[in-house]
């Protein structure tokens, strides 16, 4: 019970004590006016407050305890109270409408967008989301992610166009003028081969060789003969390698036409790699036989536990949330504010939803609280509710009935001296 439910509860029994002890104090002293009017008086206020002590308290409990038919009234009528009290509530006070039409004049993004804007600011919300960010990064099971990553790798891998990847490369080795430098890598290697010393030797008893092993009729074969009996090896082999040594050099200079003849043969066979079939279909057998004999998963999960340590490694440097968090959670907030009417309009169409489908809870939710409390603590928790305004009752009873008590002697007194 509340202090202030206490004190006027005092008050209310010292009231009724001074009309008693008043009625009792003047009973010997009646036959002046003064002390009839008093004793009329106490003797009014001491009915007015016993019939208000009465009354309030047949509300509560039986008075004295006696069973007086019509009394205690709440604990006898706790049922009815309880269902008029949920359905004014479920009604009146919070109906499906009011609740409704409150929410529709609510701008949700107008007070949220401001504390979302601060809160994203503060130091406990930055270390809070560094934390559920890594653990999302940490909650990526590698294991089952690599079989994942593998095959959709070898699909990608298997639809690729090869024909479109020698284009590729053909326009860029066109472009790059490989055919150029493909022909003066091959001339350089030549001409260094060339000038070694061995290199003459070498060629000498090559020819010497093919030149034994010809079989011409006539003037022919006594020619090749007389060659070979005019050469050795090394005059042979000097010859010719003095004979290659000018083509080359010749080939090598940029105003030679055949230079330029051979350089446009290598640069139509570039471009002509996209239409070779046969090089088309070994190239695809090739990666065929490749993907299926490649098992990527060990590098795979290596990679993707290197991907996943450096991601938590980046979410923990220092300029993260800066950099990277804040403009996003910014870009957010503006976008909210940008169509703050659609959200309004989505959340009050969500909440209204929601009040149609379970408005019924609120009167089921206060009939299981009300349920939960006996008869004792439901009363005692009315009367600290309304118990001083009911002890005034009892005062005003009592002061009430005083005067009136007064007012009706006064009148009696007047009457019998008419």
């Amino acid at each position: 019970m509340s202090p202030k439910t206490k004190s006027s509860r005092k008050i209310a029994r010292y009231s009724l004590m001074v009309m008693g002890v008043g009625y009792i104090a003047t009973i010997p002293f009646q036959g002046s006016l003064p002390l009839d009017l008093l004793h009329g008086g106490f003797e009014a206020g001491l009915v007015g407050g016993l019939a208000d002590w009465f009354a309030v308290t047949a509300l509560f409990r039986h008075p004295l305890g006696i069973p007086i038919p019509h009394t205690a009234l709440l604990p006898n009528n706790r049922n009815r109270m309880t269902d008029a009290l949920v359905s004014m509530l479920k009604n009146d006070w919070l109906s499906k409408e009011s609740i409704q039409d409150k929410v529709k004049n609510i701008p949700f993004t107008e007070k949220l967008i401001p504390i979302l804007g601060k809160e994203s600011r503060s130091d406990t919300f930055r270390k809070v989301l560094i934390k559920l960010i890594k653990q999302m990064i940490r909650y990526i099971d590698i294991a089952k992610l690599t079989p994942f990553v593998a095959k959709k790798l070898k699909t990608s891998l298997s639809t690729i166009d090869m024909s479109k990847i020698l284009q590729a490369v053909s326009s860029q080795l066109v472009n790059e003028e490989f055919d150029k430098k493909a022909l003066d890598h091959v001339l350089q290697k030549a001409e260094d081969w060339l000038k070694q010393k061995q290199t003459s030797h070498k060629l000498g008893a090559v020819s010497m060789d093919v030149l034994s092993k010809i079989e011409l009729e006539g003037m022919l074969q006594f020619a090749v003969k007389s060659i070979q009996s005019l050469l050795n090896e090394e005059k042979l082999g000097n010859i010719i390698q003095n004979l290659l040594l000018s083509v080359v050099n010749n080939l090598q200079n940029e105003a030679e036409p055949n230079r330029e003849a051979l350089i446009l043969y290598i640069r139509k066979e570039i471009q002509g790699i996209t239409h070779n079939r046969e090089l088309l279909q070994g190239i695809e057998k090739w990666k065929e036989q490749l993907l299926t004999n490649w098992e990527p998963e060990a590098t795979i999960t290596g990679s993707l536990q290197q991907i996943q340590q450096e991601a938590l490694d980046f979410v923990e440097g220092e300029h993260f949330m800066d950099a990277y968090v804040t403009p996003i959670i910014q870009h957010v907030l503006d976008n909210m504010k940008e169509n703050s009417t659609n959200i309004d309009q989505w959340v009050q169409k969500q909440i209204t939803v929601l009040i149609e489908n379970n408005h019924t809870q609120i009167g089921n939710l206060v009939q299981e609280n009300l349920d939960k409390l006996d008869n004792e603590t439901l009363i005692d928790m009315m009367e600290n509710g309304v118990g001083k305004d009911l002890q005034w009752i009892r005062v005003n009873g009592a002061v009430c009935g005083f005067i009136i008590g007064i007012i009706l002697t006064g009148i009696q007194a007047l009457v019998t001296l008419i």
